[in-house]
């Protein structure tokens, strides 16, 4: 399953903008002082994890981030947010955004003639000088204008996020498909929350999953109290089939379990335990786990998913030391690594 591409928004950060940044998070009212509908206040909730945010502050874009999760309500901080120095009683909206900062920031008004004709028709952040418009907080930009203030600021977009992503581990491709997947209309609420609950190991699919498994072939441990439900290919990617497979999964012990997901370490379809270059050696030895290691056999079933985990996972890690963010690298080729290059083949 291919995720759909991020959109771009861009902040106006007002009298909060360190809170915000160094506090990984945007906060707005849900109306406006008089109670009317702010759209750039609702526009909190219509992001999605994954999406990217230009932040703007002191007549420039200074920082490039990524939103973790979907707004949820919350109560104004100290330090405010879009409401400024106007404290609300009430609950606003709150978005959880991770930000870096920009080696070289982005001044609007040196590039105002051709941004003009590229701002949105309707509460664009700027007016066609490069001024901050004050009553817009956040806005949606269009994918022409997004296109352009990438190019402008010459990879560092592409560069941050892709940083943020791999900080955050396989948690933004999840929180991202989960969001999806609660939009559908194609499936029920029932339906729903099984798959939500296939995401940390629970419900109907470690029930298919113990079926296969006994316990972690890795550390031996039978004690299914103490073993995380591990998707081989990862629950974002996988289709409402594999969400529940049994055959798409291992029982492992947490911190096994932990180098799996981030690909660190894999399986042949033979049970060998192959193991990344980037992978301390020291961590295997505090974990007593010695090499060579052969784990054995898996069944066919479980075959396909394995190879899945090898080449989309496991040799992530081997070609980069991190994961590619998917919604803005999708057409990375990641080489073929050989055995030559795998701790403990054979």
């Amino acid at each position: 399953m291919t995720a759909p591409a991020p959109r771009y928004w861009w902040v106006n950060h007002q009298h909060a903008q360190r809170y915000e940044i160094e506090g990984e998070y945007l906060w707005s009212p849900k109306t406006n002082p008089n109670g009317t509908s702010n759209e750039t206040y609702t526009n909190l909730t219509r992001v999605m994890p994954g999406d990217v945010v230009f932040s703007f502050a002191e007549a420039a874009i200074r920082a490039v981030g990524v939103a973790l999760g979907r707004a949820r309500e919350a109560p104004q901080s100290r330090q405010g947010g879009a409401a400024g120095k106007q404290r609300s009683a009430e609950p606003g909206w709150q978005l959880a955004v991770r930000f870096k900062p920009l080696k070289s920031v982005l001044r609007p008004k040196d590039h105002a003639a051709e941004l003009a004709a590229l701002l949105p028709a309707k509460y664009s952040p700027i007016s066609d000088s490069g001024e901050a418009k004050r009553s817009v907080y956040l806005a949606s930009l269009p994918q022409l204008m997004a296109v352009r203030l990438r190019e402008l600021l010459g990879g560092q977009v592409e560069e941050l996020v892709a940083r943020i992503g791999a900080s955050a581990g396989g948690v933004l491709e999840d929180e991202r498909a989960e969001a999806q997947l609660q939009l559908r209309t194609d499936i029920g609420p029932a339906e729903k929350l099984e798959l939500v609950r296939a995401r940390s190991g629970q419900g109907v699919y470690r029930t298919n999953l113990e079926r296969v498994e006994r316990g972690c072939r890795v550390t031996g441990l039978l004690d299914r109290r103490h073993l995380r439900a591990c998707h081989i290919k990862p629950w974002s990617v996988c289709d409402d089939r594999e969400k529940l497979d049994g055959f798409n999964g291992l029982l492992l012990s947490p911190h096994v379990g932990h180098l799996f997901d981030r690909g660190y370490i894999s399986f042949s379809d033979s049970g060998e335990l192959l193991v990344a270059q980037s992978l301390n050696p020291e961590v295997l030895q505090s974990w007593c786990v010695v090499l060579p290691r052969n784990v054995g056999l898996f069944r066919p079933e479980q075959c396909s998913y394995l190879e899945h985990h090898r080449h989309a996972v496991f040799q992530q890690r081997l070609a980069g030391g991190m994961r590619s963010h998917q919604f803005l690298t999708r057409d990375v080729v990641v080489p073929v690594v050989g055995p030559s290059t795998l701790t403990g083949e054979g």
